[in-house]
């Protein structure tokens, strides 16, 4: 469902030249599948996710995402991707009913078909008790759930989660992540970027560990612990990094 091959991302910096951002990353990620970015801030995961997204092209290497390259046609990738982060906005004037009315017309859903999804998801999500509740009167985990809906309101089959839970308390972080891990149940294709070990443990099926713009690992965290003979995920996240800042290419 995502194919990334050879991807590559760099940013014109005028007093030091070209920048990678991303470099040489590839991976693959199949449907009914949690993958997770594991990295600090700053590694390339945000980057790499905003290509897929097509927000931004890359410098070089292709991306394949429900079949469609982010390039030659990013429109087709748009209407089968959702994109939530930290940061994704919730309109203070506009309550969470009204919110997520508008990104799914905004997605081409009639008016018809979109109320009965609409029924549907806030009743999953637990949303009917403040659907009437202005966006500057929600609480945090309120405007996450409505991030959520508006992310899926058109039902598609790949979820880009740039830190989700960044910022969150753990109740609140706790909701978002067994709704993800309900969204790779129910089929979808989901890669889930992340600086939290725990979360890598807990939801991902597979990661790939990026620092300073390159894959250094990808696997299954199991898979990994053996490969590299460490005892957990954060040793062998600070082992990987001690390798690439010596200059060591870790295999992938």
């Amino acid at each position: 469902m995502i194919q990334v091959e050879h991807l590559s991302k760099a940013f014109l910096d005028y007093r030091r030249g070209w920048i990678p951002a991303v470099d040489d990353v590839s991976f693959a990620c199949e449907p009914g599948e949690i993958f997770g970015l594991l990295g600090p801030n700053g590694a390339g995961k945000t980057t790499t996710l905003r290509i897929l997204s097509t927000v931004l092209r890359p410098t070089a290497g292709r991306a394949i995402v429900a079949g469609h390259d982010v390039v030659a046609e990013p429109g087709e990738v748009r209407t089968r991707i959702g994109f939530m982060s930290a940061n994704t906005g919730v309109y203070d004037r506009m309550s969470a009913w009204e919110l997520v009315e508008y990104f799914g017309r905004l997605y081409g859903i009639e008016r018809e078909p979109l109320r009965e999804r609409m029924e549907r998801l806030f009743g999953w999500l637990q949303m009917d008790d403040f659907r009437d509740v202005l966006g500057s009167k929600m609480s945090t985990g309120m405007r996450q759930k409505v991030s959520i809906a508006r992310t899926i309101v058109h039902d598609p089959p790949v979820l880009i989660f740039d830190e989700p839970t960044s910022g969150l308390d753990v109740l609140v972080a706790r909701a978002v992540m067994l709704k993800i891990a309900e969204l790779r149940d129910r089929g979808k294709t989901i890669i889930f970027s992340t600086h939290s070990m725990q979360e890598v443990s807990k939801l991902c099926d597979r990661v790939a560990i990026i620092y300073k713009g390159r894959l250094q690992a990808e696997g299954r965290p199991t898979e990994l612990l053996d490969r590299f003979g460490q005892p957990d995920l954060e040793e062998l996240f600070f082992h990987l990094v001690e390798r690439a800042d010596l200059g060591a290419v870790a295999p992938t």
